[in-house]
């Protein structure tokens, strides 16, 4: 079984905790219109292809890598698959986390929670990052071409069930920036009981700005920059709802 990849390289703690080595999964089932990796949306673009070719990796050649670096995952890094969104290929993630693990090695995915068997996967991951782009179910579907609800049926899951879960949301002004989102963001979260879990804030930026262009897509965000005071609030909220807020 091979795993579809447009890019990987090492990043330090922004995928996971420590020194780790990142796997971009090709193809997404959401179109976030400030995507900065949006050569992985589609299962193939040959605009995006043409200059920059996909890469296949068998299972096997996945653990032989990790093998090869294990000496570069410092302060608990280890493998992590993002995207894209890595679900897509559901089979094939499952089995390389499935064979990481029994190698020994800490597993990360970054995903948007939108898998419908996602939970059978928690049992190979040792942190599991989750986005949640907007509370509502209409505007989430508006925005990124999907509804919400299996997003919340996914992250409910996860706050039971997993020990270790870091949700993000990315604040872009004129979506999701307001105080009312920050309360109803929480109106959610503390239905459930979030004491293993973890949130983090990312503000808008525009780095996949003229990907979008390379591709031959229509860049559509305007004026999506936040303030920093705009993330200061949706921390103070967050933290006053008894939610563990970081900055990694």
């Amino acid at each position: 079984m091979e795993l579809i990849v447009f890019q990987k390289g090492f990043n330090y703690s922004q995928d996971g905790r420590g020194n780790r080595l990142i796997y971009h999964l090709q193809g997404c089932n959401m179109r976030c219109p400030w995507c900065s990796n949006p050569e992985g949306m589609h299962a193939e673009n040959p605009l995006c292809s043409a200059k920059k070719p996909l890469m296949r990796y068998a299972v096997g050649e996945i653990v032989r890598e990790a093998r090869s670096c294990k000496a570069m995952f410092f302060d608990g890094g280890g493998v992590t698959f993002t995207g894209g969104e890595p679900t897509l290929q559901y089979e094939a993630l499952r089995e390389a986390l499935l064979a990481l693990k029994e190698a020994g090695f800490n597993t990360a995915v970054e995903c948007n929670a939108t898998h419908p068997r996602l939970s059978e996967l928690f049992p190979m991951i040792d942190q599991l990052i989750m986005d949640f782009k907007h509370w509502n179910d209409e505007k989430h579907r508006q925005i990124t071409g999907t509804g919400n609800n299996i997003v919340k049926s996914n992250l409910a899951q996860a706050f039971k069930l997993h020990g270790n879960v870091l949700v993000r949301t990315v604040l872009v002004h004129g979506i999701n920036d307001t105080k009312e989102d920050a309360e109803r963001f929480c109106d959610f979260y503390t239905r459930h009981d979030t004491s293993r879990a973890s949130f983090e804030f990312l503000s808008y930026h525009e780095y996949g700005k003229e990907k979008w262009k390379q591709c031959g897509y229509a860049y559509t965000v305007k004026n999506g920059f936040v303030q920093q005071s705009t993330v200061n609030g949706f921390e103070k909220i967050y933290r006053e709802n008894g939610l563990n807020v970081i900055r990694t």
